[in-house]
């Protein structure tokens, strides 16, 4: 039995590392987390929630429909063990709502009335950046022994660090794209230029600076404007019969 728990705590960790497939997908990840959370912990159900583009946190996902409504009672209320651990970037503990919920006295009466009696809210940080939190919710009042605690800590710090690690390959991916974008229409800028300097019979120097001036007076981009020369476009006319000057 030791040795099914010890491999599926291997996958586990596994699979929480690997967030560079092709159709990696957050939410099944996060997914992940939570369900394995209580399949490898003494918790009977888990919550998470991630931080969007906004600086706000979201559910992103529950193991089952009682932690899913608690998270969504801390995020209308605004209060809750799952916030404090984001805001306070560490492990928050109410070993016994019912008889004290921390702070929070509506969120600790409707856990109860959920069945739960004991929470464990860790956050997803990396050094100074929070990203999200973990709520672990358990139907009997305790705390988590230091060796479990320490392996929910473990899980939720390779999550963390496998979506750090994609949302920086996606950044890079996205500046690359960018740089080759702007590459690409260098190449069409220097075209249109050429062609510009032979109709107008002036010096490629000069071809640049009508293109310029045309693509300014005119609002557009640079590019978009060298494309349509290059392509003869009728939108472009008037750059050849009418030339701005300088």
């Amino acid at each position: 039995m030791a040795g099914l728990v010890d491999g599926r705590l291997v996958d586990t960790f596994v699979e929480l590392a690997d967030t560079l497939t092709d159709d990696f997908d957050v939410i099944e990840f996060l997914q992940l987390l939570a369900t394995r959370s209580v399949e490898l912990l003494p918790v009977d159900a888990a919550g998470l929630l991630l931080v969007d583009a906004n600086g706000d946190l979201q559910l992103v996902a529950s193991s089952d429909e009682r932690a899913r409504v608690l998270e969504l009672f801390q995020l209308q209320r605004a209060e809750g063990p799952c916030l404090e651990a984001f805001k306070l970037r560490t492990t928050v503990i109410a070993p016994d709502l019912a008889r004290d919920a921390g702070g929070w006295a509506e969120f600790g009466e409707l856990a109860v009335q959920r069945g739960f009696r004991a929470v464990h809210a860790i956050p997803m940080r990396l050094r100074a950046e929070a990203i999200g939190a973990l709520n672990l919710f358990s139907a009997s009042p305790g705390e988590l022994t230091a060796e479990d605690l320490r392996l929910a800590r473990g899980m939720v710090d390779v999550a963390t660090i496998g979506l750090l690690q994609a949302r920086a390959i996606q950044r890079h991916e996205v500046l690359v794209e960018q740089l080759q974008t702007a590459l690409n229409s260098r190449v069409v800028i220097e075209q249109a230029k050429g062609f510009l300097a032979e109709r107008l019979g002036v010096e490629t120097d000069e071809a640049f600076g009508v293109l310029r001036r045309f693509a300014r007076s005119r609002g557009r981009k640079l590019s978009e404007v060298a494309v349509e020369v290059v392509t003869r476009s009728t939108n472009v006319q008037d750059l050849f019969e009418n030339p701005p000057s300088r």
